[in-house]
């Protein structure tokens, strides 16, 4: 009976997902893929201009190469990012959710722009296989409250190790967890708050300084 009840249930919130992603386009992806994973998905709702524009406010343009996200869910900050990079970086973008990467594949159409299925914790992997040594910056809004035990460590650890030295982890949240997991890999953490967000969530800007 119960198990029944919880297949019914799946079902429902699918024709849920499936009915807004096609009704309300952008918007009703990202809530579909809400729906199909709420605990990889940071917010029912997309970040606001604010929140991006802050996010992004230290990163030194001019010097990044290689700018990498994880969780892009359907771009809200991919068109900001390619607006600012120089015309030879590269965007890497990287999600579990196979309906955000197709998504992102078929809506961004920058020859700087790769959208990869696959998991935060091999990115070092991932920048390899993609002709890049390391990365200049990693933007986050993944969940590390909910992630599953082991994974958000594993996570800092390796973002540490692939940013060259100078280079910053970016991470916007709705809880300090990530800023204290970070501590543990990253010496020099900077931290804002931004209001203008539903709902308000607390900026973290941790840098890898050289030992």
């Amino acid at each position: 009976m119960e198990s029944h009840l919880n297949t019914t249930l799946t079902r429902s919130r699918r024709s849920l997902a499936d009915r807004a992603s096609r009704t309300f386009g952008k918007f009703g992806v990202f809530f579909r893929g809400f729906m199909e994973e709420p605990g990889m998905v940071g917010s029912i709702i997309p970040s606001s201009r604010f929140t991006i524009n802050r996010m992004l406010a230290p990163v030194d343009w001019d010097n990044c190469r290689l700018f990498v996200e994880y969780g892009p869910g359907v771009g809200t900050f991919g068109d900001a990012v390619l607006a600012k990079m120089r015309p030879d970086a590269h965007y890497i973008a990287i999600d579990t959710n196979g309906l955000y990467v197709d998504y992102l594949k078929d809506s961004i159409d920058d020859p700087r722009f790769t959208a990869v299925l696959g998991s935060a914790a091999d990115v070092e992997r991932i920048v390899r296989e993609h002709g890049h040594e390391h990365a200049d910056y990693v933007l986050s809004g993944l969940p590390f409250s909910t992630l599953p035990d082991g994974v958000g460590p594993q996570i800092i650890r390796a973002t540490h190790d692939v940013l060259r030295v100078g280079g910053a982890f970016l991470v916007y949240q709705f809880t300090a967890v990530s800023r204290d997991l970070m501590r543990a890999r990253f010496t020099r953490i900077d931290s804002g708050f931004e209001p203008l967000n539903i709902l308000p969530c607390k900026l973290f800007w941790g840098w890898k300084d050289a030992e």
